[in-house]
């Protein structure tokens, strides 16, 4: 590969959104959407600290045979003191292709799905609250060959280290959000 054709293929590979597919491993193309906004769109405020601050519904498909559980994380890149991590959810069950709208903010579900604690100290969802500025939001799911060996309130790194080695296929959607002041 010439010089040129490399510079290219980088371009190329920049421009991709955000709210691509990408994968560990396998052939599976796992896809993540939301009704409430579309991938690199801006999340609308009803999900956010300035107004009922749910969670929006989200959907997935394309899971790889093997799926024992699927996890989600969503976090804030653009925070000014490091990645802000908004939501942990694990143990999510195999059958399971999408969240509503509102999820419920339990430690523990009767299907054996698990709450994290996000970086507001709470379980749940936690939405957007920048201080200033447009700020990226990524949720990332995440399908395991495993169940997580965790307990509610697990931190995020926990469950990205019980994870390793574990994950199967991942996908992710990208919203932004400026606050409305």
């Amino acid at each position: 590969m010439n010089c040129i054709s490399l510079i290219i293929s980088c371009a190329l590979l920049m421009s991709l959104p955000d709210g691509l597919p990408f994968e560990k491993k396998g052939d599976y193309k796992m896809e993540l959407t939301s009704s409430a906004f579309s991938a690199g769109e801006m999340i609308p405020k009803k999900y956010t600290c300035d107004d009922v601050d749910i969670s929006p519904p989200l959907k997935w498909q394309k899971a790889p045979a093997g799926t024992v559980s699927f996890a989600l994380i969503a976090d804030d890149p653009d925070a000014p003191m490091g990645t802000w991590v908004h939501w942990v959810l694990f143990n999510i069950p195999a059958g399971t292709t999408e969240l509503p709208e509102a999820f419920p903010a339990k430690e523990k579900f009767a299907d054996g799905a698990i709450h994290g604690k996000n970086d507001f100290g709470k379980f749940g969802y936690g939405g957007p609250c920048p201080p200033g500025g447009t700020h990226r939001y990524f949720f990332k799911l995440y399908a395991l060959k495993i169940k997580l060996d965790l307990k509610p309130g697990a931190a995020e790194k926990n469950v990205m280290s019980a994870m390793q080695n574990n994950i199967l296929s991942e996908c992710r959607l990208m919203g932004k959000y400026k606050r409305q002041r």
